[in-house]
């Protein structure tokens, strides 16, 4: 059966960011991701977790500069001490909230070969500190629609780069949002990258709302993902289209 965790920086949205882990417990989510935490000081994030009874499974690490124009720094030359700082920021929060995986949002470059090597020796040089703390890697292609410009918006060109990172703990975050508005073919890209895959999200298209209310086959996804063995978890890493909780019809059938 898949495993579903509440993204609380999107769910709930009517709620101070810290009462929705007891809110995405009641709703029946045993684990939650969040993008961002860093507004909030990291063992009262993890308190607030702990006391919701929910696990946490993945967030990003810092952007750095100017969140609203870069989208992150990992691709940008010059940048390196900025991005290692950030590095060491989110192994903070992601080792007071037992957090197993940190995403890392590449950037908006061109992807030639100079911002594509800085790419790869940050991600190398993240994989590894992640590592000795016992935190997984994800990285992620984010579809133009969100980000104009992104450096990394489909899916054989982060496992290029994954491959030239070369380590171990360095997986793919699949997003099926942002692969399905930029390549499609999600069924069979999901079972040929499924070795890869660390984490999954979902969201339908073409507005970001819950599934059922675009353009995607969630249950047949759903079933496909599960049957070829996938044991992660997958983020519902959506705008609820109403309330939150009217929205998970949807998701009944895995939450408990």
């Amino acid at each position: 059966m898949p495993k579903l965790a509440a993204n609380v920086s999107m769910l709930f949205p009517q709620l101070d960011f810290l009462d929705r882990f007891a809110a995405a417990r009641k709703a029946g989510f045993r684990a939650v991701e969040y993008q961002f935490p860093y507004d909030h000081d990291a063992a009262e994030v993890s308190r607030r977790a702990r006391d919701a009874g929910v696990e946490v499974v993945l967030h990003n690490l810092p952007l750095g500069g100017n969140p609203k124009v870069e989208r992150g720094i990992a691709c940008l030359p010059g940048r390196e001490r900025e991005f290692r700082d950030n590095v060491e920021r989110g192994i903070e929060y992601a080792v007071a909230a037992g957090c197993p995986r940190l995403n890392c949002i590449s950037g908006i470059a061109p992807a030639d070969k100079e911002h594509l090597d800085v790419l790869v020796g940050n991600l190398r040089y993240a994989a590894r500190k992640l590592g000795a703390a016992g935190v997984q890697l994800m990285l992620e292609p984010v579809s133009t629609r969100t980000v104009p410009g992104f450096i990394l918006n489909r899916s054989q060109p982060a496992i290029d780069v994954l491959n030239a990172v070369g380590e171990g703990n360095a997986f793919l975050q699949y997003d099926l949002y942002h692969m399905q508005i930029m390549e499609g073919d999600l069924a069979m890209t999901i079972e040929r990258l499924l070795p890869r895959i660390g984490h999954m999200q979902i969201a339908d298209v073409p507005a970001r709302n819950e599934p059922g209310t675009g353009e995607l086959n969630f249950d047949f996804l759903l079933r496909h993902i599960d049957a070829l063995g996938y044991s992660g978890w997958i983020g519902a890493e959506y705008n609820p289209k109403g309330d939150t909780v009217e929205g998970l019809k949807w998701a009944r059938a895995y939450l408990s």
